[in-house]
């Protein structure tokens, strides 16, 4: 057998070997988003830990710094979490969640008939935090605009009607749909009365870009490492084996007897 021919062999197996271990990887990729409601979106790997870094700074780059505006009627430490419920609630059901995240909307998916079932019979407070994990993993600007999108309907009283629109027309992960904010607007007119001028002005001027950085960044300094982070009154529930709706209604209902 010729050098020549040998090399090529040798060029060809290895590129057989690169395909099969690219597809190794997307089926393992694959396999972790349809686990369902145990799934998390993880911040990232030791081993891409430095290409994040590289592509949240690019990001970050890309962006003008303004000043912090606080979404009408956030609450908690330095006004970061957007409540849900009355406010005299036995039990407080805390949620980190990414716009973009695939987990994020299993959670929501499985969890939003009870959800709304305990919040509107006053036993259950939900306070949601907005981070944007999949920007920096991805790269993009759709978990950014998405939330910025979602704290400007909390101003105009809207937050958990165009929460659930947005989980309910999540993008695929890998498609940056929510860096539009026409396509914002677009949703928007599927909650009555929110695409309103005042609206439209919020998302197209990024008025609350920095809070959602903010609450990113408080994220990132925490012991929390991935979305959906779900806490019932400070305690970490979602990842519990066992745990289900039908659970955590068991659960709410049970401190609201005690």
């Amino acid at each position: 057998m010729s050098e020549k021919n040998r090399d090529g062999k040798r060029t060809a197996r290895e590129r057989l070997a690169v395909e099969r271990e690219k597809q190794r990887a997307a089926d393992k990729r694959r396999r972790a988003l349809i686990v369902g409601a145990s799934i998390v979106c993880v911040l990232g790997l030791a081993a891409v830990i430095g290409v994040l870094a590289a592509n949240a700074g690019k990001n970050k780059s890309s962006e003008k710094a303004g000043p912090v505006v606080v979404p009408s009627g956030a609450q908690g430490k330095d006004s970061l979490a957007i409540p849900v419920g009355k406010d005299g609630a036995k039990s407080t059901l805390t949620v980190w969640e990414d716009v973009r995240c695939p987990a994020c909307q299993a959670f929501e998916v499985a969890y939003r008939p009870t959800l709304h079932e305990l919040v509107d019979s006053g036993k259950l407070r939900i306070e949601y935090h907005l981070v944007r994990l999949i920007d920096g993993n991805l790269r993009g600007t759709g978990s950014l605009r998405g939330a910025n999108a979602a704290a400007c309907a909390q101003d105009a009283g809207k937050f958990r009607d165009y929460h659930d629109v947005l989980y309910a027309n999540q993008p695929k992960e890998t498609d940056d749909a929510f860096a539009d904010n026409a396509k914002l607007i677009e949703l928007a007119g599927k909650v009555a009365g929110l695409d309103t001028p005042a609206f439209q002005k919020c998302v197209k001027d990024g008025t609350h870009d920095s809070w959602v950085d903010k609450s990113h960044k408080a994220f990132q300094t925490s012991s929390l490492n991935s979305t959906p982070t779900v806490l019932l009154d400070g305690k970490s529930i979602y990842q519990q084996q066992g745990m289900t709706p039908a659970k955590l209604k068991e659960m709410v209902e049970a401190a609201n007897r005690g």
